[in-house]
Order: C-alpha cells, then structure tokens, then sequence
C-alpha cells in the first residue's frame, strides 16, 4: 500500500495541479489569509475594473473545509484522474484542452443572468463527473452503500440528491451542459462522421512540451473498450477524427467504487 506522498506524486499532472490549487486555496481562505470577495467571479470588477484574474482564481474555491469539500476533492481524485489516467492515455495536453475549453464555456455561461454564481469550481468537478460517466457508463458504483446504479446515470443522481437535500442545482446543472457539449462535439460528432472541431490547438501542446508535462503512454487494460479508447485517440489542429468502432461500448465494467469509501 503506497504512502500518500507517492500517491501524491503517482497522479497525472493536470488533475494533480487542479485538485492542488483548490486545496490549498480552501487553506488560505480558511485560515483567513484570503478572501474569497477577492477571488469570485464578479462581472463587474473583472470586465470594467480589469481584475481578470478573477476568471481564473473562481474554478478553485470549492467552499470552506466541509463534507461537501472533501467529496468534490474525491471526485477529482477518483475520476478526474482516471478519465487523464485511462481514457487520456499519454494525452497531457488533450485532457488540458478539454479542461481549457470547459473553464471558457462555463465562464460564457456564467454570463446569462439566471445561470451567474460566484465560483466555478463546483462546475468544473462535476463536469469531470459527467465526462467520466460517459466514458465508463457500464461500471458500477454505489451511493453511500445504499443505491448501486450504472456510472451513466450518476450525474443525474447528484442532481437529485441536490434537489432532496434542498441545494442549489446551478452549479451541477453548469457542469452538465458543459461536460455534454465538449463530449458531444469532440466524441459523438466526429464518431458520426462529423469533423472534429475540437481538435487541441498546437499552442496546447507546445505548452505541455514547454513544462514537460506530458506523460508517457502505457499500454491500455485488457479490458478497455472502443468508447474509452475513441477519446484518447490522438488528433492534431485542424484535422478531424473518427476513431474506429467496433461491436462494442463503455469502458472498465465490472468495478465497484464507494463514494464515502
């Protein structure tokens, strides 16, 4: 069983850093070393008081230390690192793009008046939770014990689970739209037939070059399918994709996972 630094150091870089920053941000803020006024998403101060960090710093405030915390930590640490393990394989600076372009529409989004909240970072998670659901739709995961459902419907359970527990659904529901469009556009639609519009840009991967932060490939599991592999099929700026397909879909079927585990 490894110690938690080596499982530290054994995460893939983009997960590590983005669960890192939301860490240590929470830290700041609860040891009153930071405001979280100074780091939210006010249109205002970012668009005409040129504060433009504030379009950044938003995505990592996950709240104060809390339950709700620490599983959004977990969801980043279970599936988010899976989705850049697995389905991402040797894929560096295409996992950072989806997450590139899910932070700008969530931030497009944020503009319409119904949908405004003040940190984005709950989004971004849950985003990674539906991505990953569709990749994995086959595993099977329990529910504090209780339920045992396909990883195609979690994200709806989350949902749900909000609107019992009486909590705003803004910010899942965010996730959700974002994570169905880049899946839709960079995996359904060229699966179709339709080009890949979403290819990554060569400025994303001189960038993971440039920090070497590009991971080696291994080989893929045994049990990996056509839908998990189609996502991390490499692809280029400017060219379409359509990654093979074959008799079957999903991927990792037959794991169980705990979420209070």
């Amino acid at each position: 069983m490894s110690s938690p630094g080596e499982f530290y150091k054994s995460l893939p870089p983009i997960s590590k850093a983005f669960g890192t920053l939301c860490f240590v941000t929470t830290v700041l803020v609860q040891f009153s070393l930071l405001s979280p006024v100074d780091i939210a998403l006010l249109h205002n101060e970012a668009f005409f008081k040129f504060q433009v960090w504030r379009f950044i710093t938003n995505f990592f405030f996950l709240g104060v230390f809390s339950f709700s915390f620490a599983i959004q930590l977990l969801f980043v640490a279970r599936y988010g690192v899976q989705l850049e393990k697995d389905s991402f394989n040797g894929r560096t600076a295409d996992f950072l793009w989806m997450m590139i372009f899910g932070a700008l529409s969530l931030l497009v989004l944020s503009t319409v008046p119904l949908l405004r909240i003040f940190f984005l970072g709950s989004s971004m998670v849950f985003m990674l939770i539906y991505i990953w659901s569709r990749e994995y739709h086959n595993t099977k995961i329990s529910i504090y014990g209780i339920f045992q459902m396909k990883a195609f419907y979690f994200p709806w359970a989350m949902l749900a689970l909000n609107v019992i527990f009486g909590n705003s659904i803004i910010p899942d529901l965010l996730g959700l739209l974002v994570g169905h469009l880049y899946y839709f556009l960079a995996i359904l639609h060229p699966l179709s037939g339709g080009k890949n519009i979403l290819a990554t840009p060569l400025w994303v991967h001189k960038l993971v070059a440039r920090f070497h932060l590009d991971t080696p490939t291994v080989a893929a599991p045994f049990h990996t399918t056509t839908a998990a592999r189609s996502i991390s099929r490499p692809t280029t700026s400017g060219t379409s994709s359509r990654p093979t397909t074959s008799g079957t879909s999903g991927a990792f079927t037959g794991r169980s996972y705990r979420l209070n585990s």
